[in-house]
């Protein structure tokens, strides 16, 4: 019976960041535009879209090979492990001896380096522009965010998930340099991984000034719909991410919590989901888009951050 509620209640995360992750989009989309007094689109069509998508015919290019039609449903299966692996309602869970830091930092690579070559393989001008940029982002990212993860391990003895929570959680944590350096530099990690402004701006029609979207240009039907998904969940992984390390209040402890438990940590989480994607919001309308060439001094200042952090973290362990 405990291998059965285990099972459940692993389920249950899987599926509420899948099904969360289109509404979360569509909340940043509808308060974005509110804040800029536009009445926006609903909360709910980044659903209709995904539905509208499935509903349409693929149209492939004719010099699409094999791993061009493969890649969607990789970067989707992939990104969604990533985001049902990050602790959001509890702790403790079946799989909690995958949940780590570094295997989510490496399923997120194995997701871009895919999705880097798909954008290559057609051949088109625009797929190589955003597929030599996104390695770019990358090669500053995936340092400053394992900076975040040394700084953590040596914070809390762990790089799982759900021991940084629970540390956090059972010890008199207080304010610390280190953590909040950590903090910025995952924020800023997390809008270049998202391709969000100042980085990105993910409605834009600039083929040259696109990331992210050239990349996917040649894509239609299921295979932009996974596409799609792929990208909302792994900015509810992101978030996740920052409220579970940084905010882990209201998490239930293990899967073997009551109900009221479980359900209490469920609306906790929702609610510092949708609160986070409000502040990003909110963030996106009070800056503009950055330089493509000034990406990197933006990402090289998140990873001078995790390296402060780790360094006062190392020296003082009260810091």
């Amino acid at each position: 019976m405990a291998l059965i509620g285990g099972l459940l209640v692993q389920g249950i995360q899987m599926f509420l960041v899948l099904l969360v992750a289109p509404l979360l989009t569509g909340w940043t989309r509808k308060l974005r535009a509110r804040l800029l007094r536009r009445r926006g689109p609903s909360v709910l069509q980044p659903y209709r879209d995904l539905a509208r998508l499935l509903r349409k015919e693929v149209v492939l290019a004719e010099s699409a090979s094999w791993l061009f039609r493969v890649v969607p449903y990789v970067v989707f299966a992939v990104t969604w492990v990533a985001a049902a692996l990050v602790p959001t309602f509890a702790t403790g869970l079946l799989f909690n001896w995958a949940v780590d830091l570094i295997a989510i930092v490496a399923l997120l690579g194995t997701a871009r380096f895919f999705l880097a070559l798909a954008g290559m393989d057609v051949g088109t001008s625009f797929g190589g522009i955003g597929s030599s940029r996104e390695m770019m982002i990358a090669s500053l990212a995936e340092p400053a965010i394992l900076l975040v993860v040394f700084t953590l391990a040596l914070f809390a003895g762990t790089t799982q998930l759900s021991g940084i929570a629970d540390y956090i959680l059972t010890h008199q944590v207080g304010l610390r340099v280190s953590l909040g350096l950590s903090l910025v530099a995952l924020l800023m990690v997390a809008l270049a991984e998202n391709a969000r402004i100042p980085i990105d701006n993910p409605t834009t029609h600039l083929e040259l000034t696109m990331v992210h979207e050239a990349m996917v240009l040649e894509y239609s039907g299921r295979h932009l719909a996974m596409i799609e998904l792929a990208a909302a969940l792994k900015l509810v992984m992101y978030l996740s991410l920052v409220a579970c390390l940084f905010a882990p209040f209201g998490i239930a402890h293990g899967a073997e919590a009551g109900p009221v438990a479980l359900l209490r940590g469920g609306v906790v989480y929702l609610a510092k989901l949708f609160l986070l994607g409000s502040a990003l919001a909110a963030f996106e309308v009070t800056i503009a888009k950055m330089r493509v060439f000034r990406v990197g001094e933006f990402l090289g200042g998140a990873l001078m951050l995790g390296f402060l952090a780790a360094l006062l973290l190392f020296v003082s362990r009260s810091m």
